[in-house]
């Protein structure tokens, strides 16, 4: 999820929440001043109604409208005595409407002239003060919304100008890469933070270009000052083997030397290859058609090891090739070294089985015994019984040049085959 729209989400849900607990106290609060203000008018006419029945005795027996109602009831000494003053909520039938409706009962008690206590029960009808409450929230209501509706799109708009220069600023990051110098932004800002980040990046830049530089300056010198001497130690072997005067003995020692000669010079070759290609220095990238490599590389290959006599296998449909946006020579050497690492160490009389569709590949040959899953793609990885004179880096290079190249390489033993299958990866 983008900052934008997490910040955005987070405010919104914020302001809704602020917006509820607003209008809720809002809503509760003017419903006790309402009620406070409907308490104080019963209050205000039972005060009349009882100055007007001690004035007029006989006005005891009368009986409020329909709109105030109210009414005198006699009780005993000792009730009125403690008697407690109470106000709550109650329905009053009205026959001239032939129906019932909500009143504000407030009930006092008094001494009347002839001495005695009489309840006064005074009743207000509470309809038109619902009504005016319903129309109040409602227009209340409406403009929570509205305010609420005005206040994200105002946020929205907001966040997306500040956030405008983040994004260029993001843009500009996935531009950068080791092998070129850092290039300028142009996104000048008036927020410090987005300047300092700015400037942290392109520092960060300029000393990824500068180590990227010294690295590779290094894996060239690296090149040429150590396959230089081992070329020559190579040759003084060679030269030496000439000699017929050497013992039997000392001829196998310099067998044993010119093959551990042969290894440091392919280890040399396959390290500094493996630092190229992680140091992307095999950046160019173009649509390659893998099954028509596999098949080119097959057609020699199966030559060079016919003497296994190893049954090759091919499935998937010619008219969907696998196709990957990719470095030709990269494609090239990776699949080579699948491709001889499963003829070289088959069976004899084996199977290698190709299959291929548009968006996978699979490399599977009998074998032995499963590999190593956790350490198998590790350089110097030798499996048991592997042999001697590989230096353990065929695995590492392939599953490098896969991952920069968008492929996911897994590995299976099943049914006495060792499966190394190509999936693309999605972006």
């Amino acid at each position: 999820m983008k900052l934008l729209h997490y910040t955005y989400r987070n405010l919104s849900l914020f302001f809704l929440l602020l917006v509820a607990v607003w209008g809720a106290l809002f809503y509760y609060t003017l419903m006790d001043e309402v009620v406070d203000e409907t308490d104080d008018m019963l209050e205000n006419h039972a005060y009349l109604l009882i100055k007007q029945a001690l004035e007029e005795p006989e006005f005891i027996n009368s009986e409020g409208s329909p709109v105030t109602l109210y009414s005198f009831r006699p009780i005993s000494e000792s009730e009125g005595e403690n008697y407690r003053e109470r106000f709550f909520n109650d329905e009053v039938y009205i026959e001239v409407e032939d129906e019932y409706e909500p009143v504000r009962v407030f009930k006092t008690a008094f001494r009347a002239t002839n001495n005695r206590f009489y309840e006064l029960t005074v009743m207000l009808s509470t309809l038109e003060r619902d009504d005016m409450l319903e129309t109040i929230i409602t227009y209340l209501l409406a403009l929570f919304l509205l305010f609420l509706i005005l206040t994200t799109v105002g946020t929205r708009l907001v966040l997306k100008r500040v956030f405008r220069q983040l994004d260029r600023l993001m843009t500009w990051v996935h531009t950068i890469q080791p092998e070129k110098p850092v290039e300028t932004v142009g996104n000048p800002s008036k927020v410090r933070e987005f300047r300092e980040l700015e400037e942290a990046i392109r520092a960060m830049g300029n000393r990824s270009y500068q180590a990227y530089q010294e690295q590779k300056e290094f894996i060239e010198n690296a090149s040429h000052e150590l396959q230089t001497p081992l070329a020559i130690a190579m040759g003084k072997v060679e030269m030496l083997t000439d000699n017929p005067h050497l013992t039997e003995k000392q001829m196998q020692e310099l067998d044993a030397l010119y093959s551990t000669l042969t290894r440091a010079i392919r280890l040399n070759k396959s390290l500094l290859l493996l630092a190229r290609i992680e140091n992307g220095q095999y950046s160019e990238a173009k649509e390659e058609n893998l099954t028509h490599i596999i098949d080119t590389l097959l057609t020699d290959l199966m030559e060079i090891y016919e003497e296994k006599q190893i049954h090759l296998v091919r499935k998937g449909d010619p008219q969907a090739p696998f196709i990957l946006q990719a470095n030709p020579t990269l494609m090239e050497l990776m699949l080579s070294n699948l491709l001889k690492n499963a003829l070289q160490h088959n069976h004899q009389g084996g199977t290698l089985l190709i299959e291929t569709t548009s968006t996978s590949l699979t490399i599977a040959n009998t074998g032995d015994s499963s590999l190593d899953t956790k350490r198998m793609f590790q350089r110097f990885y030798h499996p048991q019984g592997g042999k001697n004179d590989s230096n353990g880096l065929g695995l590492s290079i392939a599953y490098t040049i896969a991952r920069l190249s968008s492929l996911r390489l897994t590995y299976r033993w099943e049914d006495g085959m060792h499966y190394f299958t190509f999936v693309k990866e999605s972006k």
